[in-house]
């Protein structure tokens, strides 16, 4: 089922975000996390993305496979261009048909130093408007609150918002946010641009400081006063940081589903255990 049919049915959607294994002997012990996922029933989980190599080195289509045959909920496979050519990503494509996988996360991804960008796409929507052309896929796409790190500003990052859903993203997944007021505003903003599409907030739980620390200088993601308290007073204390980061997240998820959010996405980083507690957590909300 496409991601888009799925919200022509209900109102708002719970998912995950997971990532496959490095190595060919790790990807069994993907099952441990995806048993412990799926049984929280998410309407979807979406599987990132390593750049380099051919379709058969890339674990991705694999645990999508997975996630499909083995457990009934739909993937979405992350799909970056940047560093492809059009023969790779049609190669790519036919692939994902040949297993019965619609949904693709369109992506430029992240430039590099050690893989030489091809020129084909230069951006999603490059990719999207490329792939619509003989392929019928539900495309989802990126959106940053805070703007993409890489934007001159507001106003230049709508107008390549605008470009990606116009080329044809049907579905909004957000950068992570610690603000849920930035996210309010940058809603707002979409709609007065005409952008129109559901747009789920993705959700990082915090139970690790220096992980945190590392994702905020990637994603450029602002820490509000409140949420920086809790790093400073825990940061040495794993077991408190662990569940202050969940019960911060939580009342993040509140917020946003008291607010009309079209759902939300966790950025589970392969812990189960952290989607889980969040999943009881709400159980009575979502």
């Amino acid at each position: 089922m496409k991601i888009s049919e799925i919200y022509n049915k209900k109102k708002r959607t719970l998912s995950f975000e997971i990532f496959p294994p490095k190595k060919e002997s790790d990807l069994h012990n993907i099952d441990e996390t995806l048993s412990v996922l799926c049984k929280l029933e998410p309407d979807f989980i979406s599987v990132t993305f390593g750049a380099g190599g051919s379709i058969n080195k890339n674990h991705t289509i694999e645990v999508a496979k997975k996630i499909r045959n083995d457990y009934g909920i739909e993937p979405i496979v992350h799909l970056t261009c940047l560093n492809y050519g059009k023969s790779q990503i049609d190669e790519f494509a036919k692939a994902l048909e040949n297993e019965g996988i619609k949904n693709v996360l369109a992506l430029r991804g992240d430039k590099t130093d050690d893989l030489e960008p091809s020129n084909d796409f230069l951006h999603a929507s490059d990719l999207i408007s490329y792939m619509k052309k003989d392929h019928d896929f539900c495309f989802l796409g990126a959106c940053y609150p805070e703007c993409h790190p890489e934007s001159k500003g507001s106003v230049d990052d709508m107008e390549h918002l605008k470009e990606k859903t116009n080329a044809g993203a049907g579905v909004l997944l957000s950068q992570l946010f610690f603000d849920n007021d930035l996210f309010y505003r940058f809603r707002e903003r979409c709609r007065i641009a005409g952008i129109n599409v559901p747009i789920i907030p993705g959700i990082m739980p915090v139970t690790r400081s220096d992980r945190i620390r590392k994702m905020v200088g990637v994603c450029g993601a602002s820490i509000p006063e409140r949420f920086r308290k809790i790093i400073d007073r825990y940061e040495n204390n794993n077991e408190a940081l662990f569940d202050a980061g969940l019960s911060y997240a939580i009342s993040q998820i509140i917020d946003l589903l008291s607010s009309d959010a079209d759902g939300i996405h966790l950025y589970t980083m392969n812990n189960p255990l952290v989607a889980k507690r969040i999943c009881e957590g709400i159980k009575n909300i979502v």
